[in-house]
Parts: structure tokens; sequence; C-alpha cells
């Protein structure tokens, strides 16, 4: 399932989209099962915060500001601890792989955000 995303360059190497015209809520939903997360409401609502997010900012932002808005826009959901919740290998690594955005720059952690 995964290999025909990367065979199709539509996944690069590092497990991310190759183009942000790529993405869709099913491609989403395919990488979340390789890592083992149904994607919900919730789920959903942040990846397309993100998208819009980074539409409006582009990469001028860093993973430490990204996990602060994160923080800030859903803290309705308990903050941080929901995020690490919905998305246990790092909200911002995570959230953008599903998101299909890069990582913000300079960021080497791909975990960044992980309770691990």
């Amino acid at each position: 399932m995964y290999e025909d995303l990367v065979e199709h360059h539509v996944i690069q190497d590092n497990g991310y989209l190759g183009e942000l015209g790529d993405w869709s809520e099913d491609l989403a939903r395919r990488l979340a099962k390789e890592d083992g997360i149904e994607l919900n409401d919730e789920h959903l609502e942040i990846l397309h915060y993100l998208r819009k997010y980074y539409d409006k900012n582009g990469q001028v932002y860093n993973a430490r500001r990204m996990l602060n808005v994160m923080e800030y826009e859903f803290g309705k959901w308990e903050g941080k601890k929901r995020l690490y919740q919905l998305f246990p290998r790092g909200p911002v690594a995570q959230g953008c792989k599903y998101a299909g955005l890069p990582l913000p720059p300079a960021c080497n952690d791909r975990p960044f955000g992980s309770v691990h």
C-alpha cells in the first residue's frame, strides 16, 4: 500500500509528500493507517488547519512555533496533552506528514514534540 505511493513519487523517501497538491483526506488516512492511527474528526480539523496555516505563512515557521500555535488553537482539547494523544510520534512531525506539508525548516528531529 505505502510502497505504491513511494513508487509513484507521491511520497518521498523521508515519508512526506513530494507535492502539496497531491494531498487528500484519503491519502492522509492511508499514511496514518501505516502508523497505526485511525484519523477522526479531531485529526482532520487539525490537518485542515495546518494546511491553511501553511498556505498563509509558508515555511516561515519553526517546529516550536508550530507546536505553540497548535496548542493555542486546539487548547479546547486539553492543549499539548491532547495533541500528543492524537499524534503520539509528535504533533508537528505527524501533523505535517498527514497534512501533506514539509517539516518546518531546521527541524532535524522528526518526532518533535513526542513524549517518547
